[in-house]
Formats: C-alpha cells, structure tokens, sequence
C-alpha cells in the first residue's frame, strides 16, 4: 500500500537542465582480496562468500536503477571500493550509451571503500579534481576522503560552472568519538565551501552524501551552521528539510530518516528516488524497509540499504 512507501517515486521536473543524483550503493567491492585492505569478506572464500556472480549482480543493479532515475548528468557514490568496478560500471553495462565516466581517488579508509563520481561526458567536463583529507592520523582515525569535482554542466545552449563534494562520513558506530569526527569534518566541510563560492561567483556549490546523521543532529546543526534552520548563515541550504518527517532514505528499525543529504548553495528542489523492487516487507518493525545486498552475513541480492537521492538544477 502507498502508506507502506517513505517516499513516492521521482516525479518530471519540467524546468531543470541538469539531474544531479547521490546514491550510498552498499559495498560496491571487486572479488579480488586487496592485502592492504580489511577486503577479506568480500572474497569468494570470506564470509560474505563474493563470487562474481554475486558482483555482477550487485553492478547490473546499479546500472537498471541509474536508468530508472533518468540516466542523472552526474552521480556521486558512496562504498565504492576502486577503479576497477568503476570502470567496469562505466565501460560493460548500458552506461557506456550514454558516455558515462567516472573519478575516484583511493583513500586511507581501513574497508578500502571510497567516494566516487560517475557523469555523462557529453553533460559535464570536468576541469579539477581532488581528494579532502579528514583524517586524524594523530588518533589512528582513518576514513573515507572527501570528493571534491569542479566543473561545468552543459547542454545544448547552457552551461553551469559548479563544484560537487562527494561526502561519506563515520558511522555511528564510533559512539561519541564518531560524533566528533563527523562534527569536526562538517566544520572543515564548510569552511572549503565557503572559500569555493567566494572565489567562484555565481557558481553551484553542492555536497551530497551519507553524512551518517539527520538534519537534527549536532555535526549537521552546529558543524554545518543549520541551528536556526533550512539556510546557514554563509547562505547555504539544506535541502533535506524538504523532505516531511517520517520519510527518509535510510531505515534504522522502524524509523525512515535522511542520513543522506545534500547541501547546496541555491535552493534547489530533491527527491528521494524510490522504486518498488528497492523495497521489501519489514515484519519486525511492519512497513517496507530496504532491499540490500545483505543482511548481516546472509545474502539478500537487493539493491542498497540507502535510497538515491536526486536534486534538479534549473
């Protein structure tokens, strides 16, 4: 029933040149055990039991529902372990129709999952490209870069200078200590941000990613300045307070919430991207929860435990 749904399906957003589109895709690993990663369950001999069957399953449902959503000008990824599933995405699967590619940088995250960028080459050039270190090296804290991408939107009579920073910050499995990293990464986050559209009049400047906290919370509310709302003070906008409470991207037990989010500096319109073979019947916490890969060491063949998220850029 539609009750059941967290959200409705994308709808047409008639004025909008550009789809940009985040999607958290759930351990995106290779087969292959990386010796200098803690990769060892994505193995066929691991406990995840990863064969390449499983993987190419795992790739050919992402490639389907980056199709479903319109086939998005650009996507930034989350739990995408290298370059070589990237390109395997990019170069094997339909995507290539379309001219899809792609930048990834390796990072000091333990797992050996990354952040990602895939786009329509036709649809955006890239002009730079980086990584932003957040970790604390001095701690032992080692996590996921942030992806920093500037360049310009195109179409047929527009083009758009913009930069995208492609986020996946600590889960909240590190307690406190969690909370203040993503606290302390959120303010390093926005001071780049803000240096961006200083020197860059008039260009979109967006984050996108799992930030692994709601708009409630304090690496969202004081890190990123939304205290007093929707829009900070260095006048960026949140766009997930778009989103009605009690719907969401992400499930914990019985609770939708938008742990994925994006932060631009134009007030543009987002949507949770949902359909429903993404969804499956949840009866612990009734509804529908997400339909991922796995759940704990059992093999569900789903999608994600994270919904996409899709923002139009007029």
């Amino acid at each position: 029933m539609l009750t059941l749904v967290p959200i409705a399906p994308i709808q047409a957003q008639d004025n909008a040149r550009w789809r940009v589109a985040f999607w958290n895709v759930e351990n995106f690993f290779d087969t292959s055990d990386d010796t200098l990663k803690a990769d060892d369950s994505f193995t066929p001999q691991g406990d995840n039991h990863w064969t390449y069957k499983r993987y190419s399953d795992k790739r050919d449902k992402i490639y389907k529902t980056v199709a479903a959503m319109g086939w998005p000008d650009v996507m930034g990824m989350a739990e995408v372990e290298n370059d070589w599933v990237l390109k395997d995405l990019c170069s094997y699967t339909p995507l290539r129709n379309f001219k899809y590619g792609f930048v990834h940088f390796d990072s000091p995250d333990e797992r050996g999952i990354d952040c990602a960028l895939i786009y329509r080459k036709d649809r955006f050039k890239v002009l730079e490209a980086k990584p932003i270190d957040v970790s604390d090296s001095a701690e032992s804290f080692f996590t996921r870069d942030i992806l920093m991408v500037g360049g310009v939107l195109m179409d047929k009579s527009e083009h758009d200078t913009c930069f995208l920073f492609v986020n996946h910050w600590p889960s909240k499995l590190g307690g406190a200590v969690a909370d203040q990293h993503r606290l302390a990464i959120a303010k390093k986050l926005m001071g780049v941000m803000d240096s961006v559209q200083k020197a860059h009049k008039g260009a979109l400047v967006l984050a996108m990613g799992d930030f692994n906290a709601s708009v409630e919370e304090e690496s969202i509310r004081k890190g990123l300045g939304f205290e007093e709302g929707s829009t900070n003070p260095l006048g960026f906008h949140n766009l997930m307070f778009q989103i009605p409470k009690g719907k969401g991207s992400y499930k914990y037990h019985d609770t939708w919430t938008c742990i994925d989010q994006m932060i631009a500096n134009r007030n543009l319109r987002v949507e949770i991207f949902l359909r429903g073979y993404m969804l499956i019947p949840d009866p612990k916490y009734l509804g529908m929860k997400l339909n991922r890969t796995y759940i704990g060491l059992r093999y569900q063949g789903g999608y994600s435990d994270h919904l996409p998220l899709i923002t139009f850029v007029p």
